[in-house]
């Protein structure tokens, strides 16, 4: 019918007037694919959303970073101070435990151990040398050992609580098993290295930094903050599951509370030069705003392009927010297998310690300490940050089981898996826990890990952080509970891996 009309058709009635008529009052009928102009409605405002979203999720994982930072400058002096105040009282109560030190003990001796002798070594490198070595580099040549320190960074943090964490449990793990490691004085130098080394790596990216804001015509800073668009080129266009958009969020959220700190040392080098003036904080305010400015632009960017392409909605972050609220939950916990610092360095690659260290080490330098009245100011400074410390980890905890509420994940926390993860370890017993019924959440998270029987060779247990799987968006909320049960399971191997690879952005296929 179609040729009928066409042959029907004559030359005669072809002409210019009538094609440019055509196009002129030609329509068309938007309601016709309305599924279709629907889902670009919705793109527009998922894009709309993500600043919100994403933001609430770095404001709640910065806070998280500051609580674990913190707790090395406040909680853990102390902790230490009652570790070896036990150990050297322990004659006086007699050798009634076969253990003459809790796991969580040895592991704080190690850390306070670790941050002084770290601490005493940083005193011979010299910044000022440095500073000048890297200050006579070309722009370009700046330029491209910026670029090379981050890499550096991802590697050392990917690798870095690998090394403590191996440390911790050659240490406090059982005697009564078979020895298949180096020993415990290797494991330490190690430690010790690692430590020293990513502290060097951190001041030379802070003394780069600082010679940018020093700089006349400020070139060197303008193509430092370039080098953050460079990063929407590397994965905006690249394909991107939940899981590995968790890895990238855990990973800015570590780069930006990494960043602030690196500005706070810059502040506080410049601001000594300048024998502390006001006058020149005001100088550097315009350019911190900058460098600010520009990570919350590029994160803002990045992620609402990568949650287009990848059709994901602007929920997800609440998900990614409540599974990290279940860490630090889960950290509370009478049975707790992890310090909280430990389970954000695993998740987020954050690793206070070399942090710490250089920053104590710059404070130390910059900040004399002369006078019975210094030292009071001292004490005072220190009581402030354990009332910062306390008060932020109580808010955090109260923010972090109303977000695992919410998510209706309280059952996790009291009925792990009876079987373990392939590759690792079996879990406890189910019959060592208490059933969630019998125990509430808020008493269940402050309280404190139950003395084990020593005769009884303890096991891992497997991380209820990494059994949090995301909930589904979409179409696939209308999926029955079996194939949402069943995808949990096959999805579970995906989740275990997140810790390890968060620095360095493989993919998890």
């Amino acid at each position: 019918m179609r040729q009928a009309a066409l042959s029907s058709l004559s030359i005669q009635d072809l002409s210019l007037f009538r094609f440019i008529n055509a196009e002129l009052t030609r329509g068309y009928f938007l309601e016709h694919n309305e599924a279709k102009y629907t889902e670009r409605r919705e793109r527009v405002y998922t894009c709309m959303r993500i600043p919100r979203e994403l933001e609430k999720l770095m404001i709640f994982g910065i806070f998280l970073c500051l609580d674990a930072f913190l707790y090395v400058f406040t909680l853990l002096p102390l902790r230490v101070f009652l570790a070896v105040f036990r150990f050297i009282t322990l004659p006086c109560y007699g050798l009634r435990e076969r253990r003459l030190l809790q796991p969580a003990q040895v592991c704080d001796i190690f850390k306070g151990v670790i941050l002084v002798i770290c601490y005493f070594m940083m005193h011979y490198v010299d910044y000022s040398m440095m500073y000048h070595l890297i200050r006579g580099q070309s722009v370009i040549k700046l330029y491209i050992i910026y670029n090379m320190l981050e890499v550096a960074d991802r590697l050392f943090s990917s690798f870095g609580q690998d090394i403590l964490d191996a440390l911790y449990w050659t240490a406090t793990e059982p005697k009564e098993r078979k020895r298949a490691h180096i020993g415990v004085i290797p494991h330490f130098f190690m430690a010790v290295l690692y430590v020293f080394l990513h502290a060097i790596l951190i001041m030379v990216q802070a003394t780069t930094l600082n010679v940018a804001f020093n700089s006349h015509n400020k070139s060197l800073l303008t193509i430092m903050m370039s080098n953050n668009f460079v990063e929407i080129k590397g994965s905006v266009f690249k394909k991107f599951e939940k899981n590995n958009l968790f890895q990238m969020s855990n990973s800015d959220i570590k780069e930006r509370f990494t960043n602030y700190v690196l500005l706070l040392i810059v502040c506080l080098r410049n601001m000594e030069q300048f024998s502390w003036n006001p006058d020149h904080l005001w100088v550097l305010f315009p350019d911190v705003c900058m460098v600010i400015a520009s990570e919350i632009a590029v994160d803002i960017v990045k992620h609402a392009f990568i949650t287009k392409f990848n059709d994901i909605t602007a929920d997800v972050y609440s998900e990614y927010r409540a599974s990290l609220a279940f860490d630090l939950v889960s950290s509370r916990q009478k049975n707790a297998y992890t310090d909280y610092s430990d389970s954000v360095s695993r998740r987020m690659g954050f690793i206070p310690l070399p942090l710490a260290v250089l920053l104590i080490r710059v404070v130390t330098s910059s900040v004399k300490v002369q006078g019975v009245l210094a030292y009071a100011c001292v004490v005072l400074f220190y009581c402030g940050l354990i009332s910062l410390k306390v008060l932020n980890s109580i808010v955090l905890l109260g923010k972090s089981c109303q977000y695992v509420k919410e998510a209706n994940m309280e059952e996790k926390l009291f009925n792990p898996p009876p079987t373990g993860t392939p590759g690792k370890p079996l879990g406890k017993p189910q019959s060592k826990y208490k059933s969630s019924q019998e125990e509430k959440l808020p008493s269940s998270v402050t309280s404190q890990p139950v003395h084990q029987n020593e005769s009884v060779v303890p096991q891992l247990v497997t991380s209820n952080s990494d059994q949090f799987l995301t909930t589904p968006d979409g179409d696939e909320k209308d999926i029955t509970q079996d194939n949402s049960e069943s995808k949990h399971r096959s999805t579970k191997k995906d989740l275990l891996e997140i810790d390890r690879f968060t620095i360095c952005g493989n993919r998890i296929d």
